[in-house]
């Protein structure tokens, strides 16, 4: 392997700089972003709470609606209290599909809390719209896929929403800006049989 000198590195870096520095001044739209966090690999919610909290530091006013699960991770709902005035949260699943056994009543369920998302979805005071879990309600057709890509269609310009859970369907990657795949390489849990602990998953 040759290793390059101070200088070849530093003329190398240079090159890096302009190029990046051209493609940064050759973008200049700015829109509201249709963001998917899709896969079998964790960490689709927390990087949509990364998000979620960047933009609450900007002072956006943001939206979170929980599908399929029942209950907010209390360590998370500890820490996003602090922004009461900019940060409204609705948890409007019963738990996961193999725990409530119910297609009916999941299938409602995942009705009225797309009602409610499109109520923040179509406000231009809210900057920010987190839909959690909504991609399993799509992928167990709890929810018709052309109903939400055309709900999406009425946000405003300006506003961003993150859609996250396993098996996003195709039209919603088609349709959105941003897809990120979490590709699952190794879990304790399958591998050596540990359980959720706190900090980790909740």
């Amino acid at each position: 392997m040759t290793i390059e000198t101070s200088e070849q590195y530093k003329r190398k870096m240079q090159r890096r700089k302009e190029v990046q520095q051209q493609r940064v001044a050759e973008r200049s739209v700015e829109k509201g972003l249709i963001i998917v966090h899709t896969g079998n690999g964790k960490g689709k919610t927390t990087a949509a709470l990364g998000m979620v909290m960047r933009s609450l530091g900007h002072g956006f006013r943001v939206a979170i609606v929980q599908f399929i699960k029942g209950a907010w991770e209390p360590a998370e709902k500890a820490v996003l209290s602090q922004w009461k005035e900019q940060l409204v949260f609705h948890a409007m699943g019963e738990g996961f599909t193999w725990e409530t056994q119910d297609r009916e009543r999941d299938t409602q369920k995942a009705i009225e809390a797309w009602s409610t998302a499109l109520e923040y979805i179509c406000n231009p005071d809210f900057k920010l719209i987190l839909l959690d879990e909504i991609n399993v309600a799509l992928k167990h057709n709890y929810l018709d896929v052309q109903t939400v890509l055309a709900g999406l269609e009425e946000k405003p310009t300006d506003t961003h929403v993150i859609l996250t859970g396993r098996g996003a369907p195709s039209e919603l990657i088609a349709q959105a800006d941003l897809v990120t795949e979490m590709t699952l390489v190794k879990h304790p849990f399958r591998e050596q049989g540990v359980k959720a602990q706190p900090g980790i998953e909740f």
